[in-house]
């Protein structure tokens, strides 16, 4: 019973996590496994999911952004989740095409990651409200690049190959028992082939239930912005901010 005016009911009202009220069992009851099962199934399949290019490419194509599409050295969806490591790399022929275009002022990429079902579901309204956000302080933010097969490091080299100086990658979270359409934003300042997890910052969460777009497009806004003007990201970003209290002060 979820009875909003009971603690049971008021929790349940803020969180979507798997939360046992009833004494200790020893199995689940038909329901509660039922639920879970379903919810598994649903993780499993936005991992196996591809990256739906058709539906982004119509939505980005109604909004007049232009785009392209990388695809990363692992070259299906089973390499991409047995090794990691080559869904970090661009191939160097996608990276030349893409060296073709004009050097955006931020390089904005939509990335499959561990959940191409989040991508479909948000990743062309994230885009659509970064992109109004940007372009009211004239940057440019050149075609956005959907990435299949894309670890968060792809965007390293996306950004080289386009000469941008700050890098917006946009993939699909590793679902959990209750969300499976999250998206996770990496803000990168000044990337390169060795760019550690450190040098980024991070929005999480990203979907209806959890930080909504139009708020998670403003995060990211305000931290574009500020790594621009001290030229770093990250934990360095940080540091500097405190440097400049500290001198303010």
């Amino acid at each position: 019973m979820n009875d909003p005016l009971t603690p049971r009911g008021a929790i349940r009202a803020i969180t979507q996590a798997r939360l046992n009220f009833g004494p200790p069992r020893f199995a689940a009851d038909t329901a509660a496994s039922l639920d879970f099962a379903l919810d598994h199934a649903r993780a499993r399949e936005a991992v196996e999911s591809e990256l739906d290019v058709a539906r982004l490419t119509a939505g980005l194509d109604a909004l007049g952004l232009p785009h392209d599409i990388v695809t990363s050295s692992a070259a299906t969806r089973d390499v991409f989740i047995t090794r990691p490591d080559l869904g970090r790399l661009l191939p160097q022929d996608q990276a030349d095409v893409l060296s073709r275009h004009a050097s955006p002022d931020v390089a904005v990429v939509l990335g499959d990651g561990l959940s191409a079902v989040a991508i479909a579901l948000n990743g062309v309204a994230f885009v659509t409200e970064l992109h109004k956000k940007l372009s009211q302080d004239g940057l440019n933010i050149g075609p956005v690049i959907l990435a299949r097969q894309a670890r968060v490091a792809l965007g390293d080299g996306i950004a080289l190959a386009l000469a941008a100086k700050t890098v917006v990658m946009i993939v699909g979270e590793r679902p959990g028992l209750s969300a499976a359409d999250g998206l996770g934003v990496y803000i990168t300042q000044n990337p390169s082939a060795q760019t550690p997890d450190s040098a980024r910052n991070c929005i999480s969460n990203v979907r209806a239930e959890g930080l909504p777009i139009h708020d998670a497009a403003r995060q990211t806004y305000d931290l574009i912005k500020e790594m621009r003007a001290l030229g770093c990201s990250g934990v360095a970003l940080n540091q500097s901010r405190a440097t400049n209290v500290l001198t303010s002060d």
